[in-house]
């Protein structure tokens, strides 16, 4: 058998996550589907996180065993042939035995648009944007410097999945423009994120700048570590992962993203 390494990307809108769920189309699934039918036997594919239901990806990575015989094909195009519209593998190769998608991973990078215009949203870019109006951007650039360090996240952690520990070693969170004039992108990068991590830190960034929380109360939040004291979670639509890192290594090379 050979390992090989996928970097996918996907419209998040028409899956219910990347995880399989029995009588729900899933990226897992669609994935396993296509490399099966290639094979000619039952393929597993390991992703390097769960995104959610409603989330998009460009640089998702997952590794998938398959026979020795059938390593020289050309992957990429062969799985993108068998696949749906929304779902694309952006680059297919060989790596060690011992590769791990999600265990190897040592910081991903998801990024969140915000739509600021009040008055219209461009159609094209409504599934992927949160439309949450004009933003105080200095209150949030103020919230945002409380979040970069080693910390406890429990306050920023939704329930649902259970981990050993709430402790993550946030490495930026910082804001540049969009695509079109209306947008602001906030990306986030992490060793790892607990259940709706990011769409919790964003959810606390657009309440600051609306003014309904004062920034220097996210220190607080961290410390008291209560999810029920913290604002609400943002929409899936407008969160996107961007990149997956595995360090100073070939593995990384064909990433795709900033």
């Amino acid at each position: 058998m050979v390992r090989l390494k996928l970097v996918l990307a996907y419209d998040g809108a028409g899956f219910c996550g990347w995880q399989y769920q029995k009588g729900a189309r899933t990226v897992q699934d669609e994935l396993e589907r296509a490399a099966s039918r290639i094979t000619g036997r039952a393929v597993r594919v390991h992703g390097a996180g769960r995104t959610d239901s409603g989330v998009h990806a460009l640089g998702q990575v997952a590794h998938l065993d398959v026979p020795a015989s059938l390593a020289h094909i050309p992957w990429a195009r062969a799985l993108n042939g068998l696949l749906p519209r929304d779902l694309s593998v952006v680059s297919a190769g060989p790596v060690g035995p011992d590769f791990h998608a999600r265990f190897d991973a040592r910081s991903k990078t998801y990024s969140y648009t915000l739509w600021t215009e009040p008055e219209y949203v461009y159609p094209q870019r409504r599934g992927y944007v949160w439309a949450c109006g004009p933003l105080d951007l200095a209150a949030m650039d103020a919230a945002a410097a409380h979040f970069p360090g080693r910390r406890d996240f429990k306050a920023f952690q939704n329930a649902g999945t259970e981990v050993r520990s709430t402790v993550r070693t946030v490495m930026d969170l910082s804001r540049s423009p969009g695509w079109f004039g209306p947008e602001v992108v906030w990306r986030i990068t992490a060793d790892g994120f607990l259940k709706q991590m990011a769409r919790n830190i964003v959810g606390c960034l657009v309440a600051c700048g609306k003014g309904k929380v004062p920034p220097d109360s996210v220190r607080s939040l961290l410390d008291e570590k209560d999810r029920t004291l913290a604002p609400g979670t943002a929409p899936a639509r407008g969160l996107c992962l961007e990149r997956v890192d595995y360090g100073e290594t070939a593995l990384d090379r064909d990433q795709v993203g900033p």
